[in-house]
């Protein structure tokens, strides 16, 4: 049986009809009551990288808090650290980059909670017993919440072709060593001639490369598959091996969303936002020019469903010829691929549902 999927579309003519009304709208049509007033429910949501603009807006974020405010009285915002070092890798560091990108008590209406703690040490051991992982390592408030709203960026991604909300239930709900996990599977190979510049030993956070006389070496005891060398190097000299290891790194990503929702499906709605549709993920300290127009919002009871919706609305749109787009800019065409040519994101879709995750059968219904 279709899984449900609301869309608002992003017209307006009426106060009515404003983003924050239809989201509202949304959130009434996917809600059960299945939140109680002594529920304690997460919004996961990600804060953007510190120089990034293109996350989810905290206004229009406050008005989900506030509709999930209107069922319970405990109501807490949160993502997890990041396993590379940027500005959101410790509590510290990470709350201060979400009050500057708005994300304060007095912008969304609740407080904002860290949830796998000061260095990413709080985590429950979940067992998912699946072809990778027998447990996953989530963080430990979100384990430990009654229910969640996952609020997604639906976005490109550098290895997983999109991120939506299947990526913010895996990445986002993992502790750092449980990223490292579903990271580890893919780790950077050498492929180009070094000209021995040294800006990727400079800039490796764990100081798994070094200089030889004939290239860089990377010490893979050490790496931590976090790509500063990649995005460093002047000279393409790093790559991945993508028709091995991405399909794995994948599947390690979907069971982790797995143990993410475990103990809690009935209790977690999702939307996401297909706005600002940028090539890269939220965690890159830019925003890209988008690589389609503005879709709208869409709301669901079931991750995989409410992703390849997504992904098909994406894809039915003309590409724009200015964006970092090198291909399939006609209406049909796999957008993301047009990007990340070396990965099939649908796969993402695909081994969800082999999972037990969701329905990639849709029913699609606008407001």
């Amino acid at each position: 049986m279709a899984s449900k999927v609301y869309f608002a579309d992003l017209r307006a003519r009426s106060a009515d009809e404003n983003k924050g009304s239809k989201i509202q709208e949304l959130f009434n049509r996917v809600y059960d009551g299945m939140f109680s007033e002594d529920d304690l429910v997460a919004v996961k949501v990600h804060f953007g990288e510190r120089g990034n603009e293109s996350f989810v807006s905290p206004v229009l974020l406050r008005y989900i808090v506030d509709k999930v405010k209107e069922n319970t009285r405990k109501v807490f915002l949160t993502d997890t650290n990041t396993l590379y070092y940027g500005s959101r890798h410790d509590s510290v560091d990470h709350l201060v980059t979400a009050i500057l990108n708005g994300f304060d008590y007095a912008v969304v209406g609740g407080p904002t909670i860290i949830a796998d703690g000061l260095k990413g040490g709080n985590e429950r051991i979940v067992k998912v017993e699946q072809k990778h992982f027998d447990v996953v390592k989530i963080a430990g408030d979100i384990y430990e919440a009654s229910g969640m709203v996952v609020v997604s960026h639906f976005k490109g991604h550098g290895i997983s072709g999109f991120g939506g909300a299947l990526k913010n239930l895996a990445m986002g709900c993992a502790t750092i060593e449980g990223k490292l996990e579903q990271h580890e599977c893919a780790k950077p190979i050498i492929v180009g001639d070094c000209d021995l510049c040294g800006l990727c030993v400079e800039e490796c956070p764990v100081g798994a490369l070094s200089l030889a006389k004939d290239g860089v070496k990377i010490n893979y005891d050490e790496c931590i598959a976090c790509m500063n060398c990649m995005d460093t190097c002047p000279n393409e000299v790093y790559d991945l091996n993508w028709e091995e290891d991405v399909p794995v790194f994948i599947e390690r990503m979907m069971e982790y969303s797995l143990g993410a929702v475990k103990g809690k499906e009935d209790k977690i709605l999702y939307f996401n936002f297909l706005m600002n549709i940028t090539p890269d993920c939220d965690c890159v300290a830019w925003s890209d020019y988008p690589i389609v127009p503005d879709i709208g919002i869409l709301a669901s009871r079931d991750p995989v469903a409410i992703d390849a919706a997504s992904y098909d609305l994406v894809n039915e749109q003309v590409g724009f010829k200015d964006s970092i787009l090198e291909k399939n800019f006609e209406e049909g065409a796999d957008k993301f691929r047009g990007v990340w040519g070396e990965v099939d994101s649908s796969y993402q879709l695909v081994y969800a549902e082999e999972i037990g995750l969701g329905s990639r059968d849709y029913h699609l219904i606008s407001l």
